[in-house]
């Protein structure tokens, strides 16, 4: 007997051994146990989810010797015939190829004659979305009052193309995409009964090249048995799926952490070498961080047989949830990006160069918790525009370039285990002390001290009216009065309370414009940008280029230097 790929040896043949799509087989059943059956299915989905193997177990529940039945025998004539593909009850009929209104027609006239052997005959439309606007024409009639004896199980992987006045008259169930997980356990139920050798993280490789296709993860899994001589490795998996060696991302992450550049290019020319496709890299990079991200929030969820669970963990614990976020806003756009940079190393590396960049310093405190130093930028003036915060305009129609500047970037610091706190000194005491005295300041309070999160905008939009040791007056203006939710004014109250180790009565009033922290930056920047302005136009240099060339300065082009 010939071999039988795993496919079509592992297709399901009951709903009982169907997997991923409980929400259509709990409909089907529920239907035929009540007898409440429809004239048309539609099933719709991506390739490989069941929509054909789910059609043929619904025309074996209707045509089953022993009745309408959610569990089919399996056993009786009617039953293996259909398995078998040759039950002259059940037509097949692939879209793709019959798409004219003959074909159309002359299954239509034949639905009219009973059925030969079965109860039902049963007509399935694979890629019924192919067919053509007359073919569907044709059909609507039948469609809709179809006789006793003739059931439709329509497909496609494209409901869109289906014109509406089908969609209605049809049940539709939406397939969903199988999970990694449910591919895996699948998989790994298979190979043990196949008696096949294989690796947990060869199996996880499988079930995310799928994308959620259970007939593309057996398809892959046939091509590694091969491949790998009657064995499933992870080394040949990989290289069977020009998968990229997941070390070097997670070494790629630890230098990032570590600030140490030299080590990234040097990876970075590793997988050069290699010829891995680094758009490919950078998008298995974001997938890393979000699993990271997912184990920082979510440990529990994070699969024991998972082969990267405790690099996961581990560096879940390391990075911040603000680096992280920013590790991944970084790779999804140099992987968009990439095909704009010279090559694929150059984009890759300047990704990797920019998140070093941009890393804030992390330490941890006295508490254990992560402590962040955001990056500095620093940009110095040339002197002839004087000490001032001010920045050179750009000039029409030229200009030399008259500033220069300079790029600061604080270096990471890696870390990599928590050690032991030291035990507070006298002098932290009095620090901590201090942080913790307010001497009525809400501004500082406010930028400085207070973890705020979702309730900045609140607190920047307030006035201190009055205060005392228990509780603390704030007034909101009337234009801002929106945000003085009660779940900002909680977040607010959580934040202080933090703060001060105690807690603290906020009051809030709505009254006229208030003196607010955002106010007075408002007006700092204001009076920033009006001195920029006044010396631009005031520095002889520019005065000469207006003067003797014609320049004009562009509007709104005057930034002072932060």
């Amino acid at each position: 007997m010939s071999y039988q790929v795993l496919a079509r040896k592992w297709r399901p043949k009951s709903f009982n051994t169907l997997v991923g799509q409980e929400h259509v087989v709990r409909a089907l059943t529920n239907a035929l146990e009540q007898q409440r059956l429809h004239h048309a299915y539609l099933f719709t989905g991506t390739r490989g989810v069941g929509k054909t193997t789910i059609a043929r177990i619904l025309a074996k529940s209707l045509n089953c010797e022993q009745g309408i039945t959610a569990t089919p025998c399996g056993v009786c004539n009617a039953c293996t015939e259909i398995d078998k593909g040759r039950f002259i009850d059940l037509i097949e009929v692939d879209a793709a190829s019959n798409t004219q209104v003959d074909a159309m027609r002359e299954l239509l006239e034949n639905a009219q004659y009973a059925p030969t052997a079965g109860r039902f005959k049963v007509y399935i439309i694979d890629e019924v979305h192919m067919l053509s606007k007359s073919a569907f024409n044709a059909m609507l009639k039948t469609l809709e009052e179809p006789p006793a004896h003739v059931k439709f199980i329509l497909a496609t992987t494209d409901p869109q193309k289906v014109p509406v006045t089908v969609l209605s008259r049809c049940l539709q169930f939406n397939l969903r995409q199988m999970a990694s997980t449910t591919i895996t356990e699948h998989l790994t139920q298979i190979l043990q009964q196949e008696q096949i050798g294989f690796e947990a993280s060869a199996i996880h490789l499988i079930a995310r090249a799928a994308a959620g296709s259970m007939r593309d993860a057996l398809s892959l899994t046939d091509q590694a048995i091969a491949y790998g001589n009657q064995t499933v490795n992870e080394a040949e998996v990989r290289s069977m799926l020009g998968a990229i060696d997941q070390s070097y991302l997670y070494e790629i992450l630890q230098a990032l952490l570590a600030n140490d550049s030299a080590a990234l290019i040097a990876k970075a020319k590793v997988m050069d070498t290699r010829s891995i496709s680094f758009e490919a890299a950078l998008g298995d990079l974001s997938g890393i961080l979000h699993q990271i991200a997912i184990a920082k929030t979510c440990p529990e969820t994070i699969a024991n047989d998972l082969p990267e669970r405790a690099a996961l963990l581990q560096l879940a614990e390391t990075i911040s949830a603000e680096t992280l976020q920013l590790y991944y806003q970084i790779s999804i756009l140099g992987r968009r990006d990439i095909g704009l940079a010279p090559d694929e190393y150059a984009g890759f590396t300047m990704t990797l160069l920019r998140m070093l960049a941009f890393t804030p310093q992390e330490k941890l405190s006295d508490s254990g918790e992560p402590e962040r130093k955001a990056v500095t930028n620093t940009t110095n003036v040339s002197a002839n525009l004087g000490d001032q915060r001010k920045a050179v305009p750009e000039v029409a129609p030229t200009a030399p370039q008259i500033a220069s500047s300079t790029t600061e970037l604080t270096s990471p610091q890696p870390v990599i285990s928590r050690p032991i706190a030291p035990e507070p000194t006298l002098a932290d005491a009095q620090q901590e002390s201090n942080e913790r005295s307010f001497n009525g300041d809400w501004r500082t309070l406010v930028e400085q001290r207070l973890k705020l999160g979702l309730a900045r905008a609140l607190a920047q939009n307030c006035e201190m009216v009055t205060y005392d040791e228990h509780s603390i007056t704030l007034k909101v203006a009337e234009t801002h009065k929106h945000l003085a939710s009660p779940n900002y004014q909680d977040k607010l109250s959580d934040a202080i309370h933090q703060h001060f180790g105690r807690k603290i009565k906020l009051q809030f009033e709505i009254g006229s414009e208030a003196n607010t922290p955002a106010k007075q930056i408002a007006i700092e920047k204001a009076t920033i940008q009006s001195n920029a302005e006044t010396a631009i136009l005031q520095d002889h240099f520019v005065q000469s280029l207006m003067s003797d060339f014609g320049a004009t300065i562009i509007p709104n082009s005057i930034k002072p230097v932060q």
